[in-house]
């Protein structure tokens, strides 16, 4: 990253041994953060091992209501639960938390951010910044950029979500069901109601009301909140797909004006976070495949929707665990930094 001087910054990650948050250190390390001191954080049950930073073995340490003193920047990663005990805690302490769970993403008071997007409502903070959703995360970064040329009215979204969104167990639940299906042995699901390899489920977190499920939901009103556009029409449906890593999504967008491909692919051709892979006459498209590991925002597909007027239909893939949630966090600070806006707000007293 760009730092405007040599100050360095004390960060805590919590959920240091789970999925987002080895891709924090991961992250961290490739952009080479600012970084004075890291304190690695996790449940009891996770703590005592160690893990290597920039060459040096970090023990991992039990979460207490004193593990964020001192500490500058905190990175959140261990479910709405615990965020909600600890965010205050460590805001408390004079850190500003980055939380990746959907804890604070609708509360009015905390900025939800994707920096090529909104990085301004970083400043409005008082301690605590959260990451959007994984599914909307990309699918923003891909809309935008056409939003502010052509106002966006509507979006009808279908996402495939890999089995990397739901952690750790449900890796190793895939590739074990996947090996039991070929084996023709007996599958007896754990981490989801029903068998996930070779088999698709529509259904990521509960029901609500309305029967959309709360992931489609998050969709509808995070991107309303991260676009600051409340009249935008959103309905989503999501599906989780026997895949590793990385979700897609096909979106259909109606926009204001007319729209063409090629309009399109010109605006997030020079769009921040955003990679063109459209010549469907050799199969250039994205896959999760080959997004797996990448920063970028792949787009493809890009074609007229012939069912409405001024729209277009796209095909969307990321690396959820990058992009999706790890990457978007550590911009989401590096940007905070570069800007003053943490040091701004320790003076301010929050």
């Amino acid at each position: 990253m760009q730092n405007g001087g040599d100050k360095r910054y004390r960060v805590a990650i919590l959920g240091a041994t789970g999925l987002v948050g080895q891709q924090f250190i991961s992250i961290l390390q490739e952009r080479k953060f600012p970084i004075s001191e890291l304190k690695l954080l996790a449940s009891d049950r996770s703590a005592g091992g160690k893990i290597s930073f920039n060459g040096t073995e970090i023990t991992v340490e039990e979460a207490t209501a004193h593990s964020f003193e001192g500490i500058d920047i905190a990175l959140f990663s261990a479910g709405s639960d615990v965020s909600r005990h600890f965010a205050p805690i460590a805001v408390k302490q004079g850190a500003v938390v980055v939380d990746n769970s959907a804890a604070f993403r609708m509360d009015p008071r905390v900025p939800l951010v994707v920096p090529e997007i909104n990085p301004e409502d970083i400043a409005k903070h008082n301690g605590i910044i959260a990451n959007p959703n994984c599914s909307t995360i990309q699918m923003v970064v891909a809309l935008f950029p056409l939003h502010k040329v052509n106002p966006i009215k509507r979006i009808i979204v279908s996402t495939y979500q890999s089995v990397s969104g739901t952690g750790k167990a449900a890796l190793t639940e895939l590739e074990d069901q996947s090996r039991l299906a070929l084996e023709q042995k007996e599958i007896i699901p754990h981490v989801y109601p029903h068998q996930i390899a070779f088999n698709i489920l529509p259904e990521i977190d509960v029901f609500l009301d309305n029967d959309y499920t709360k992931e489609e939901w998050k969709m509808v009103e995070e991107t309303r909140k991260i676009m600051h556009a409340p009249d935008i029409a959103i309905s989503a449906t999501c599906a989780r797909v026997p895949v590793f890593y990385s979700h897609s999504e096909s979106v259909n967008v109606e926009f204001t004006e007319p729209v063409s491909p090629d309009g399109a692919r010109r605006i997030l051709a020079g769009a921040p976070g955003v990679k063109i892979l459209d010549e469907p006459g050799v199969s250039l498209y994205p896959l999760p495949a080959s997004a797996t590991g990448s920063d970028n925002v792949y787009v493809g597909r890009i074609r007229q929707d012939v069912s409405t007027t001024n729209g277009l239909v796209m095909w969307v893939v990321a690396d959820n665990i990058r992009k999706g949630a790890a990457l978007n966090a550590v911009q989401i600070a590096e940007t905070m930094v570069r800007e003053g806006w943490l040091q701004r707000d320790k003076e301010e007293g929050r």
